[in-house]
């Protein structure tokens, strides 16, 4: 899952991001409303943590805004505005959760997940596919029944090809998924987080589709 978030206290962007880090979550973060902007025309995002208090304006407004845009990235509030008349007007804004501060970072990652599996259409964690299933909470896959280690890098590869059910995916649409904006990546990266999926999860499980990019292969079928 990749995040961007936007909150201008520094400590508590650092502490959001180190700590999603730890739970295998890519995170970029931004400190105003025009950076949201600029980064959201650039790259792509799974999910929105959206502060109301920026330097450069309210975050209600730019949440209107993005939705009036067309925008459908999903959105949770983080703020200290506690009020039901506050909750209210940031549903209503667009928002798809709104989480009160301080928070506990389980939650918000708990939280951060239902909306990914709310737009992939799905009503648990545990994802299928075929005889491979995959837990994007807890990051443990299994294929026949047993358990594959995976990298942090080669399971948000092949969470992205899961949630994109069969569709295409360039590249760059898969890098995003797996790095941040400031990581350091060598031009080969994506080809080798591909190849040790195909090594530990099947040859088939990434289709390279020549000149367009990569799509999810056919579900294995299940061992008798």
């Amino acid at each position: 899952m990749h995040v961007l978030l936007c909150e201008d206290d520094e400590m508590i962007a650092s502490g959001i991001t180190a700590g999603l880090a730890a739970q295998g979550v890519t995170v970029d973060a931004v400190a105003s409303a025009r950076e949201t902007r600029t980064i959201l025309r650039t790259a792509s995002f799974d999910v929105l943590v959206l502060d109301l208090g920026l330097p450069d304006g309210d975050g209600l407004s730019l949440l209107r805004e993005l939705r009036q845009q067309g925008w459908t990235l999903p959105v949770l509030i983080l703020t200290a505005r506690d009020t039901v008349s506050d909750r209210v007007a940031g549903l209503q804004a667009g928002a798809d959760d709104y989480l009160l501060k301080p928070f506990d970072l389980r939650e918000l990652c708990a939280r951060l997940h239902c909306l990914v599996r709310r737009v992939s259409g799905r009503c648990v964690n545990l994802i299928e596919h075929g005889s491979l299933n995959v837990d994007p909470t807890s990051r443990e896959a299994w294929l026949h029944g047993s358990s594959v280690d995976l990298s942090r890098r080669e399971q948000a590869l092949l969470l992205a090809l899961l949630q994109a059910k069969g569709r295409i995916l360039g590249a760059e649409q898969l890098k995003d998924s797996i790095y941040g904006f400031n990581d350091e990546v060598e031009s080969n990266a994506l080809n080798v987080h591909i190849h040790h999926l195909r090594r530990k999860l099947g040859s088939g499980i990434v289709e390279t589709v020549r000149g367009l990019g990569y799509r999810l292969g056919p579900a294995q079928s299940r061992r008798p």
